[in-house]
Order: C-alpha cells, then structure tokens, then sequence
C-alpha cells in the first residue's frame, strides 16, 4: 500500500503551475522578460488557481530556469539570458508541453498512472483533478498498449469501496456517523450511531475503526457489510486521540484482544519457507530463537492469538509447526485435521459405484470416511448429553431419532444422503439403533440373519409371522420380497477391529433365508470376513446377510448407529414403527 502526503502534492503541483507559468511567459517574444517580471507571474498564476497570496522568492524562480534546462525533468528548456537582464527561449517555437515523451518517460508515468488509479475513490486525491484521466489520455496516444512492469494487487469488486470517500470525510471533519450494518454471524440488519477513528486496510479488504459511544470500547466494522451511511449532525463527536499504530501494535490483522492477551508464540519454521519468513516478518514483534538443523528456525512472536494469526499459519501449510503456546497449537492441529477431512470425505463416483457393486453381489461394503471428525464429535456430543438425562445407563437405544430428533441432522450429512440415494432413490428410514459396547457390558452375538422388522402395531397375518421384541416394540418377521428391499447402514463412531468387537460375514449369504441348521452348516464350512471400520466410516449390510459379532478383548470402545432403510410400504394394513423421509 502506498501513502502520498498531502503537503507534498500541494507543493509539487505549485511547482508545476510555476514551470507552466514561466513556460507561457517566454512563449510570448512580443515582451521583455526579466527575473522580476517572472516572480510576479508566478505569484499571479498561484494567487489565481489556489486562491491565496504566495510570495516566491527570487532563489525559486532561479532554481525554476535552471531545473528546466537541466535533463532532470525531461524539459531541456533553451532558456537564456540576453542583454545581461531578460530571459527568453532561444528556439522560438519551444514549450515544455510539446517535448515528445522519450520510451524511458513513458513508462515510468505509465506505471505512476497504475498507482495513482488505485486511489481514485478518495478525495484526498481530488486536488488532481482531471490530471489523471488526461495523462492517461496521453500516453495511450503516444503508445502501444503494453502490460504494466508493476502489478499492484487489488481487487475492484470487493464490496464496500465506495464507502470510502464518505468514511474519510466523516473520519477528516469529525462527523458521526449513522450506519446500517449486518455482519455474516447476524440475520438481520442493525442501525447504530458510530464516531469513526480510522481507516485500516488488512489483506485487501477495509475496514473502519472507532466507538459507538464514549463509554464503549473500541469496535472494527467491515466496509463490505455496510448497507446504507448517513451523517447524524444531532450527536457531537467523539474527538479522542486515537494512534493506529499503537493500538495495532501486538495485533496481526483487525481483531485485537487487549493487553491482557497478548502471547508468546513460538513457531518453527521449516527450510523452503525460514527465506521468507527472515526476510518478510509475520509481525513486528519477530525474534530468531536459533537456527536448526537442516536450514529450519525457531522463532518467536509476542501477540495476540486471534483468527488473522491462525490464518497466516494456515497458509504456511505444512511449511510451520506451532510450538508454543499448547491452546493455539491444539487449535492449528484441529483445523489442519478438519481440513484434511473435508478431501478425506470427499464422495467419488467410482466410490459410490463400487459400494453398489459389493452390497449386490456380496451382501456387504465398507466406505470409510463418510464423516469427518468434527461431525463424529457432534454426534458423540448430542449422544452423551442425552444419556446423561438418563436414569439409568443405556447400552441400546432403540427408536433413536424419535427420543434424539436433532440427531437427524448430524447424521443425513451429504456422503450418507448420496450413498442411500445412490442404492435406492426412493428409500427411507425404517429403524434408528445406538449401540454402546462397553467393557462392561461385553456381550457377543452369534450367527444369525436380520428377520424381525419393526411395525406400529401387531397384527398377525399369514403372510407376517408375529414375534414381539423387548420393551413394548412390535416386530414381526415379513415375507422375502420385503427383506430384499431393506438395506442396512451402520455408523461407526470408534475406530472398529477384530479386538473391540468388529462384526464378521458371510460374503455372498445374503441371497434367501436359511434355516438354523442350515445356518450352521455354512458357518462351520466358511471363511468369515472381520468388517474393520474406521471411525467416521460405514458399514452396509444387507438383512439377510449371515453376520456374527464376538466379545471384544479391549477397552476400546465400539459405538455404532445402526440404520435400516427401504422404500417399501407395508401391505395389509401394517406400517413401519420409524418412517422417517430424507430431506
């Protein structure tokens, strides 16, 4: 970002109103020219375009005549001196304004234009005028389009910009502000009155500092977020000696937390990136601990730990490792392992269409990384609040999303809503089960095939053999062709293996029905397959697939949630106990 003081443009374009004046003077042969009769010019053209008496002094205009004879300004203006008293060109048809602009010049004020343009919504810059726009105009008659040598980062569709000429008045004349403001976290928009300090510009985008009140602390507002500015002339303002620099000083970025929280930050900072990071510091604050091996550095940092300081570490990837303090380092660690999981859980089509291919023909599939960490910790959460409410513990919940509805959300993430979709575009929610395996409560289940469907009612029919679950469920066993359009997704909440209770199949026994004996027999003459699931993963299961699960040998634990789906609706009458469409 560059910074032009105003005094300095006010003194160059003096400078060059005396060069134009001068210039004009000795245009014009009909006329003896002395030095006393240009200082009086001089003055006369600043009094006429400033408005203001201006006393140059002879020393200016000598300095004047010779810095346009000389090559500094690109002039080299034929000035001299005849009869040891007046001035005059010695080539009659001479001017400052029709010197050809050599390539040198034109480049320099090509770029000088590039800078200036990026200021054109202030009217600190309005003492130029139309100066710009004609030197623009200028150039681009004498040249070639060419790319510009500097590039100057910007971005002129950020929101917010043409704010800033009415803020910078505001924050010049001392004016309060009235302002309609909604920030991302809010709904809808709110109207305060607000006493502007001071612009801030942080990566690209800008923002105004200042109070609401007095009595209130010290508030940043985004420029992109503002909806509407007015003046409120009813309040006086707030005029308090407010030092950017001094307020900024521990802070990287807009978001400062006060003296209280300000940090040591120690990070290490591996070989390709230790050349920045020594040559462009993170903060002004930056000190080298020590050199490592391998080209790697420690450095430190004294600062406040807030979003902007997360962000610049973020963006060195793996490039710096955190070492202290333990709260930011937990912090970069979990946004670097949520990060990874949004790749990690990225569907693919080839995923999807293997997972078809296994569940038709071998009756089962496993997807891992359905669901990222963070989403596991939601639901974790969700579930362990809710079993805290208990009276007593609970090992399987049945029924789950009707005695946890907000659990729904959590668990129809996209992956899982693409996967049933995927299998069966008209399937919905027939049974919601959680499942908690603890060491305590280690049991083991044999083998056997899931028959019983879950039903609002019982009502034997021949067609539906009645069968009566624990705890008041009505289930009952239904003919095939409602079995082979069910399909079961389990969610593993732990990571799952042989030791902690991982279920095992029959590939391929998912066909029919089969008797005990039978049963028996296939599993006495089979090669079970041990399901392993890690966490956040799947395990599809068709009901019919022979499926066994063995008491864990470790304190890990297994939680799962079991849910069944089908697009079936139930004849004679019957309905399942827990349908539930997908949004």
């Amino acid at each position: 970002m560059y910074f032009f003081k105003k005094n300095d443009l006010a003194q160059n374009k003096n400078a060059l109103i005396r060069y134009r004046t001068i210039d004009k003077c000795l245009q014009n042969s009909y006329r003896q020219w002395t030095l006393e009769d240009l200082i009086e010019a001089c003055s006369d053209a600043l009094y006429e375009y400033e408005g203001r008496d201006v006393n140059v002094s002879k020393r200016t205009i000598q300095l004047d005549i010779q810095l346009m004879r000389s090559d500094k300004l690109g002039y080299n203006a034929p000035i001299e001196v005849y009869d040891k008293k007046f001035y005059r060109y010695a080539d009659e048809d001479y001017s400052i304004t029709e010197i050809p602009l050599n390539e040198s010049d034109m480049n320099v004020l090509s770029e000088t234009v590039e800078m200036l343009k990026q200021f054109k919504d202030f009217s600190l810059f309005s003492e130029l005028g139309g100066i710009i726009q004609r030197l623009e105009d200028k150039i681009y008659t004498e040249k070639t389009h060419q790319p510009p040598i500097i590039h100057l980062d910007k971005n002129e569709n950020l929101k917010g910009l043409e704010h800033l000429d009415t803020l910078y008045q505001a924050i010049l004349k001392k004016m309060v502000l009235h302002i309609r403001y909604r920030s991302f976290k809010a709904r809808d928009e709110q109207a305060f009155n607000f006493h502007p300090f001071i612009l801030k510009e942080f990566n690209n985008r800008w923002f105004l500092v200042g109070k609401k009140k007095k009595s209130a602390p010290i508030m940043t507002i985004a420029l992109d977020r503002i909806i509407a500015i007015d003046y409120n002339t009813k309040i006086d303002y707030i005029d308090e000696v407010f030092d950017g620099d001094t307020y900024y000083k521990n802070t990287i970025g807009v978001t400062v937390m006060g003296e209280n929280n300000v940090q040591r930050v120690v990070l290490k900072v591996n070989r390709p990136h230790s050349p920045y990071v020594l040559t462009k510091p993170l903060h002004h604050s930056q000190r080298l601990i020590k050199e490592l091996g391998n080209g790697a550095i420690l450095i430190e940092l004294m600062v406040h730990h807030n979003f902007e300081l997360e962000r610049i570490i973020l963006g060195f990837g793996e490039g710096i490792q955190v070492m202290e303090p333990a709260l930011l380092r937990q912090k970069i660690i979990d946004r670097l392992t949520n990060g990874a999981d949004l790749y990690r859980t990225e569907m693919t089509e080839a995923g999807l269409k293997k997972a078809q291919r296994n569940l038709r023909q071998r009756g089962h599939s496993i997807l891992n990384d359905i669901y990222t960490q963070r989403e596991v910790k939601k639901i974790l959460l969700l579930l362990q609040k809710h079993f805290q409410e208990s009276e007593e513990p609970i090992y399987a919940r049945r029924t789950l999303l009707q005695h946890l509805p907000s659990l729904k959300t959590y668990l129809f993430n996209k992956n899982l809503l693409e996967i049933v979709r995927s299998i069966d575009p008209n399937a919905f929610l027939t049974k919601a089960i959680y499942f908690n395996k603890p060491q305590t409560q280690n049991w083991s289940v044999g083998w056997h095939q899931d028959v019983p469907i879950n039903v609002v009612e019982k009502i034997p029919t021949p067609e539906f053999t009645s069968w009566t679950k624990k705890k008041e469920i009505n289930s009952v066993c239904p003919p095939e062709e409602v079995l082979h359009s069910i399909f079961t997704l389990r969610i593993h909440l732990d990571d799952t293996s042989e030791a902690n209770g991982a279920v095992s199949v029959i590939p391929g026994s998912h066909k029919q029905r089969f008797t005990d004996e039978e049963i028996n027999t296939i599993t006495s003459n089979s090669n079970p397959a041990v399901c392993s699931v890690k966490s956040g993963g799947i395990h599809l299961l068709k009901p019919l697939i022979l499926h066994s699960s063995p008491r864990a040998t470790t304190q890990k634990k297994r939680r799962v949630i079991h849910l069944e789906f089908s697009s079936m609706e139930l004849p004679n009458g019957l309905e399942w106990l827990e349908r539930e469409t997908l949004s």
